[in-house]
């Protein structure tokens, strides 16, 4: 029993101190080592997840934009489309309208012809028959018939170029106008220039108040009062009539404004003649 005891310590005191020590540091490096792997895997790990999420952020921003891109691309595609629609019933309308204004010349251009030539036609068969059959006494007789005609024709023309109000009385433009009016003798006619806004003014035995001017426009604003009564007109452009009455006659009577200016009008009253109407002395 001692020997064994003695063997045993013997054994124990053979490993020396230095091996000890030497496996104790390799432990504590194999520690370290296992704790600084451990960290490194968790950082890489966690790069990792933070490059992943970064990726799929950026592909989803990507996506969008591209969807966007997509988008756009098909508004323009469908914009186009519709204008070139558009562009393409335009066309057609031009050619169409093109089409007509040519086939409009082309009807004016044959009436035209037609009608110069029926001109030509009656007019060498005037002369044909004059030629032949109508002695030197009888051409002058025509031609007084002709010169009488022609006088006639530029009275009703002169005539024509007087308007006509609804109730079928000629309306003068001007001083001339009215100067041919008066040699037909029908009515009498009573003329006017008023130069002021509210100021009532006398013409002939009535009295008119212009109320205000649009020289622009040609429109004016009037009150006029016959037998204590004021008639108003708003808004009326010139050459047309205002009718009225005065007593127990009838008959109209007119007030025509041919010109507008800045608070000034130029006209006439119309007074038909004979018993009961008013006359056209003024005081």
């Amino acid at each position: 029993m001692a020997e064994e005891f003695d063997r045993s310590a013997n054994g124990n005191r053979s490993v020396p101190g230095w091996v000890i020590a030497a496996v104790a540091v390799l432990g504590v490096v194999a520690l370290v080592g296992l704790v600084m792997a451990h960290n490194a895997s968790t950082q890489t790990t966690e790069a990792q997840q933070s490059f992943d999420t970064k990726v799929k952020a950026m592909q989803t921003d990507f996506t969008g934009q591209i969807a966007q891109l997509q988008q756009h691309e098909a508004q323009v595609d469908t914009t186009n489309a519709g204008l070139q629609s558009d562009l393409t019933v335009v066309t057609k309308r031009l050619r169409l309208t093109q089409s007509d204004l040519k086939k409009a010349r082309d009807e004016a251009q044959a009436i035209r012809t037609e009608d110069q030539a029926k001109i030509a036609e009656v007019d060498a068969a005037a002369k044909t028959e004059l030629a032949t059959k109508a002695t030197t006494d009888e051409v002058k007789g025509v031609d007084g018939k002709v010169d009488g005609v022609r006088t006639d024709l530029t009275g009703t023309q002169n005539d024509l170029k007087m308007a006509r109000s609804e109730l079928g009385t000629l309306i003068a433009r001007n001083h001339e106008d009215v100067e041919q009016l008066r040699r037909l003798g029908e009515r009498d006619y009573i003329e006017f220039t008023i130069d002021a806004k509210n100021k009532p003014q006398k013409v002939g035995s009535f009295v008119v108040e212009l109320r205000g001017t649009n020289p622009n426009k040609k429109r004016y604003n009037v009150a006029l009062i016959v037998d204590d009564s004021r008639i108003e007109r708003k808004n009326l452009p010139v050459n047309e009539p205002i009718f009225f009455h005065q007593g127990n006659d009838r008959r109209p009577l007119e007030l025509v404004v041919n010109t507008v200016a800045k608070d000034k009008v130029t006209g006439y009253i119309s007074v038909p003649k004979a018993g009961g109407a008013q006359s056209a002395s003024s005081d």
